[in-house]
């Protein structure tokens, strides 16, 4: 039996977290959204989370800043960076930081399936994460 992968989405535009999550599901994957990291943070799907991909620019937690705190507990997801606002500087600095993918909202199903399929087979660099 093939376990699958379990996604959670973390963005707090409705829109994109619902399109993103229900675009997983209807491709067989484990999705569960949530508005803001410190919801995602709350719940009990960090242990079995496979990948995150979440927003980069969030009210309260930022996602550079979720990826940094999940790392320093002990607790590395790989993540997908994704923002409607993009800067190289800040891409640059996710990708330095271990980040399996930074995506530009909106991005194409493709877009999204490459950065997943890095990301499942990514090891977060736990020595170079800053929370």
């Amino acid at each position: 039996m093939t376990i699958k992968p379990s996604f959670a989405i973390v963005d707090d535009d409705e829109a994109v977290r619902e399109a993103t999550t229900g675009l997983l599901r209807s491709l067989g994957f484990i999705a569960k959204g949530f508005a803001s990291a410190e919801e995602f943070l709350k719940s009990n799907r960090l242990r079995i989370t496979s990948c995150l991909i979440t927003d980069a620019q969030m009210p309260g937690i930022g996602g550079l800043a979720l990826f940094g705190q999940l790392a320093a507990t002990g607790n590395p997801i790989p993540t997908i960076v994704m923002t409607a606002y993009p800067d190289d500087a800040i891409r640059a600095r996710a990708l330095g930081a271990g980040v399996a993918g930074y995506l530009v909202k909106p991005f194409s199903q493709k877009e999204l399936l490459d950065c997943i399929e890095v990301a499942l087979k990514h090891k977060v660099p736990l020595s170079s994460i800053k929370p």
